[in-house]
């Protein structure tokens, strides 16, 4: 079993989500694809935002988004769309 689990790890990313609203994350894949993009922000030499003495980049890239330290956004909002 993985921990945190997929369900903590979505519950973390939709904290800040009021009733009603359209949860940001919805699947599994929106966590994978987070900390993916965070691992390779890591390797690139991104500073950990978590104790990390020998951890790999993936491992701290979970662990970040579990302890509330990195953020998801919507896709409205990542400024990646705009042009």
């Amino acid at each position: 079993m993985l921990h945190p689990s997929y369900t903590d790890l979505m519950k973390v990313a939709n904290s800040e989500v009021n009733e009603g609203e359209t949860p940001v994350v919805n699947s599994r894949y929106s966590i994978v694809m987070a900390t993916a993009k965070r691992a390779r922000e890591l390797i690139d030499g991104a500073p950990a935002l978590v104790y990390s003495d020998g951890k790999k980049p993936l491992s701290i890239a979970v662990e970040e988004l579990d302890k509330g330290k990195i953020k998801i956004l919507a896709e409205d909002e990542s400024g990646e769309d705009e042009e």
